[in-house]
Parts: C-alpha cells; sequence; structure tokens
C-alpha cells in the first residue's frame, strides 16, 4: 500500500470539478464559478475508519491532451505529476455532450500513453450537477452501461452544490487504490466525521 495517494482530476471547463474537491476538503460551495488556469495540488489528510490516509488531489485545469511521456509531462506546468498518480477522477457535466466527449477523449488518452500500470490505475467517472436532471443529455442508463461495462470504469453521479456522493465518490477512490482497511465496512458515516475542518489538515 503507498503512503500517500495521489489522484487527479480533470474534465472540461465548467464542469464542477474544483466545486467537488473544496465540496469534499472544506464542506463550502461557491456559487461564483472561477474558472481553473492552474493546477492546485491540496494535501489533506484523513481519518478513515481510525486509520490516517494521506492523500495529494491534484486539481487540472483542461488540458488539450494527455502527456504522452515524461518529458511532455514535465514540459507543461499544468500537467506536471498527470502520469504518476494512483488514480483518475474524471469529471463532466450531465448536461453538456461536449463535456462527456472531453473525458471520453481523455480516458481514451489516458489508456494508450500510461503504459506502466494502466490497467492497475483505477479511474472513476463522475456526472455533476445532477439537480439539473432535466437537462440531461445522455440517459443516465446509456452512460452507466458504457462506463461499468465497456469502460470498466467506476460511475458516480453527484451533485457538489449539496455535498450529494462527494464523499462516497472519494471513499470508493480509496477503496479501489487498494486501501484494505477500507474494505468490508461502511466507510461513508466515518468519512464524513473525518472531513470536518478540524480534522482535515491542508499543508
Amino acid at each position: 500500500m503507498v503512503a500517500t495517494f495521489k489522484i487527479a482530476v480533470l474534465g472540461a471547463q465548467g464542469v464542477g470539478k474544483s466545486a467537488i474537491v473544496r465540496q469534499f476538503l472544506y464542506n463550502e460551495f461557491s456559487e461564483v464559478c472561477v474558472p481553473t488556469t492552474a493546477r492546485r495540488v491540496y494535501l489533506p489528510a484523513v481519518v478513515m475508519n481510525g486509520h490516517v490516509h494521506d492523500l495529494q488531489i491534484m486539481d487540472f485545469p483542461p488540458i488539450t491532451a494527455f502527456p504522452v511521456n515524461t518529458l511532455q509531462e514535465w514540459a507543461d506546468v499544468c500537467c506536471r505529476g498527470l502520469r504518476s498518480v494512483h488514480a483518475y477522477i474524471l469529471v463532466y457535466d450531465i448536461c453538456c455532450f461536449d463535456s462527456f466527449e472531453y473525458i471520453k477523449t481523455i480516458r481514451q488518452q489516458i489508456l494508450e500513453t500510461r503504459v506502466i500500470g494502466t490497467s492497475e490505475t483505477p479511474i472513476i467517472i463522475v456526472g455533476n450537477k445532477r439537480d439539473l436532471q432535466r437537462g440531461r443529455v445522455i440517459p443516465r442508463w446509456n452512460v452507466s452501461n458504457l462506463v461499468k461495462k465497456t469502460w470498466k470504469c467506476g460511475y458516480i453521479e453527484g451533485w457538489a452544490k449539496y455535498n450529494w456522493h462527494i464523499l462516497l465518490l472519494f471513499s470508493e477512490l480509496l477503496k479501489s487504490v487498494g486501501c484494505a482497511r477500507c474494505k468490508h465496512v461502511h466507510t461513508t458515516i466515518r468519512f464524513q466525521g473525518a472531513l470536518r475542518r478540524n480534522r482535515c489538515t491542508i499543508m
């Protein structure tokens, strides 16, 4: 088991990926949409089921393409660290078809370019803005079936504004990267208690 779980959060502009991260860490949501223009790194220490787990959550701005090698990764300041993470969260807006096509492309590029350990690197697809489902552009069943059965990825729909399924997302992610202590236990409630501001350390 790795000492620090490195997680990359990717998505098109305006899908709410930064809102998901901030809701998870600080239990807060802003109605003002501020575009992510640079990589943001968060280093929380999370208490889950009585054990401390160090996370490195990297919130990336929209990238034109996944870096094909380490040289390209470190040549672009926005992509640094992207190829060496332990898990990917790919976020799309359920009301925006283009945002789904974006993560579809990024996922394929991850599989094609991250040769070492790719098959063991979890990818979770997140459909955000569930409150706006009347404007959904792709039926939920279609997306879920594609992601789970064809892509072999995890799929969760969430609502960053009211913290709906945000904790579930990260608890499932920790399970998927091999956190043995997180298995066979109902983790969501304990996770929520661990993420109060005075128990989540940002270094």
